[in-house]
């Protein structure tokens, strides 16, 4: 089972992706999480130890110039396009129980974007996972999907889209669902998050009436305070997991 999750910054998709990953282990999944939003810390929320100071493989300038044999940073030349990544996942991940996981990092690109040794490489990383693994991968990405190609895609088996009750949240949902049309992406859910009561939820289901919502999850300040105390959410005696579990099994 492939699992991409998007949505608006601030929405708690990282927190959602944290509780999903614990489940999944929990049930004896391998699960394979891969951090490809450069402004959140899955392996913080996840429950790793020394999060903090796990290097993004986009910052691994001697592992792109090794596999792609071309220096990080130098304009011009030629460079491998498929660089081999099949030993990556086991070989830079974290791990927690049944979880490995990779942080990627973000690309700086200059003017309108490059073909760089960095992007090139992440891009071979995301198309081995999603298409040669066999875990259950879970990809908490940036407020879009763009680390994803045509080809994984067509093999991402659901992209869950973390909404809250906005303007702004349902806005970034559309313009998500768009660009993931544009790729062949299909199989989209919605995960309603920060849900305060059935007002929210009603108020979800009737601006979004072209989407499936996978379940939702409640605004709840126990989850709060495990982000403040540097705590992983499913360490908490909240409700969301008992829902997280339902929305499993409807996966």
């Amino acid at each position: 089972m492939k699992i991409a999750v998007s949505g608006k910054g601030g929405v708690g998709k990282t927190t959602f992706s944290a509780l999903l990953i614990r489940a999944l282990s929990d049930q004896n999944k391998r699960v394979l999480a891969i951090d490809a939003d450069p402004d959140a810390n899955l392996a913080g929320a996840v429950g790793i130890a020394d999060a903090e100071k796990i290097v993004p493989i986009s910052e691994m300038k001697d592992l792109a110039y090794e596999r792609t044999e071309a220096k990080p940073g130098s304009i011009g030349g030629f460079f491998k396009m498929n660089p081999k990544v099949d030993d990556l996942p086991d070989a830079l991940s974290a791990r927690l129980d049944n979880i490995k996981l990779m942080r990627l990092g973000g690309i700086k690109k200059g003017g309108g974007g490059c073909i760089c040794p960095e992007s090139t490489l992440l891009k071979a990383l995301i198309t081995h996972i999603v298409l040669a693994r066999d875990e259950v991968v879970v990809m908490d990405m940036e407020a879009g999907i763009e680390h994803l190609g045509r080809a994984t895609a067509r093999a991402v088996d659901r992209l869950i889209v973390v909404v809250e009750p906005g303007r702004r949240s349902i806005e970034t949902a559309m313009h998500i669902k768009q660009l993931a049309g544009e790729i062949g992406l299909e199989k989209i859910s919605l995960v309603g998050n920060k849900i305060r009561g059935e007002k929210d939820r009603q108020f979800l289901e009737e601006n979004m009436p072209d989407f499936s919502f996978l379940g939702f999850l409640p605004y709840d300040d126990i989850l709060i305070e495990s982000d403040l105390n540097g705590k992983s959410p499913y360490e908490s005696d909240s409700a969301a997991k008992s829902e997280i579990l339902k929305m499993i099994a409807k996966l």
